[in-house]
């Protein structure tokens, strides 16, 4: 594995899931007003308006008919059912739920880069894993978790969410790998095969529960969440699976719930507790660990 590569994919891998830290309470606060599918739409649309005119300037690659419908394919798991799960097990749990079910995206990951890559888990790569996830359980602390019976059926929602998440994220490094082609072209046309899934599902939940009353809060709630953590990161995220390999590049997304807590100590005054720096060291420790096996 070439170094450039492996230093930018990691730059753009730790990037995206930072800034997917700070998602789940944004759209903790969203989902109050908007209801999941239609706030997935929201935001899907708005990432196109900003993809798609980068994309016809740069020269959208048209791909042949089964590269199309592969595209297409990923994008409805993806983006569709995954994050479709993830806004709804969010909108019936709560963001703390989220961000530690979520968390277990990595382990999917790994999982789906051996059965369908062929990629190798090597004891090194085992420990950069393990570190990192007591890194992410001393951050989160899994008893401040409600996962109490009110709760149940989002928690499957997030469960499902991570699961469909990581066989995402290796089918995206299939596509570039074996079926090569741009990442931008990729990201449009599985954010594309997202709306396929998100549309219909909004049209059918605005007639149960239309939208609330806005304000400049949840307008703006829903502009970072469609053009930051769906355009720009998305991008990013599809951009490293495209230069690392999974089982490696499966470690960036523990500096989700380390920006997280980040954020909340720097925004919402939470305490910087040493259990946060001690999981801050740990995740930076496996993903170093990682890419040193890498």
């Amino acid at each position: 594995m070439k170094t450039s590569a492996l230093f930018r994919g990691s730059i753009y891998g730790m990037t995206a899931a930072s800034l997917w830290g700070s998602l789940y309470v944004v759209s903790d606060v969203t989902l109050l007003v908007v209801p999941p599918f239609t706030l997935m739409s929201i935001r899907l649309a708005l990432a196109l308006l900003v993809l798609l005119p980068l994309a016809w300037r740069r020269g959208l690659a048209k791909p042949d008919s089964p590269n199309l419908l592969r595209m297409l394919a990923v994008g409805v798991l993806g983006i569709g059912v995954s994050l479709g799960a993830q806004f709804v097990g969010t909108d019936l749990s709560n963001a703390v739920n989220g961000a530690l079910v979520t968390s277990a995206s990595p382990a999917f990951v790994v999982l789906f880069a051996i059965i369908i890559l062929g990629e190798r888990l090597t004891i090194w790569r085992l420990m950069a894993i393990a570190l990192a996830t007591t890194g992410v359980l001393a951050i989160l602390d899994p008893a401040s978790a409600d996962f109490s019976s009110d709760t149940f059926r989002g928690d499957l929602f997030l469960a499902f969410a991570a699961l469909t998440w990581g066989l995402y994220s290796v089918l995206v490094r299939l596509l570039s790998v074996r079926y090569p082609q741009p990442t931008l072209t990729v990201t449009v046309f599985a954010l594309l095969g997202g709306l396929l899934v998100s549309l219909p599902a909004s049209l059918l939940e605005l007639s149960q529960r239309p939208i609330g009353p806005l304000d400049a809060g949840i307008v703006a709630g829903a502009l970072y969440l469609g053009l930051v953590c769906t355009a720009f990161a998305l991008l990013l995220w599809n951009r490293a699976f495209a230069l690392v390999p999974a089982s490696v590049a499966s470690l960036f997304f523990f500096a989700q719930p380390l920006s997280g807590a980040v954020l909340a100590a720097a925004l919402l005054g939470q305490h910087m507790s040493a259990s946060l720096w001690l999981g801050g060291l740990l995740i930076v420790g496996g993903v170093l660990l990682s890419l040193r096996a890498g």
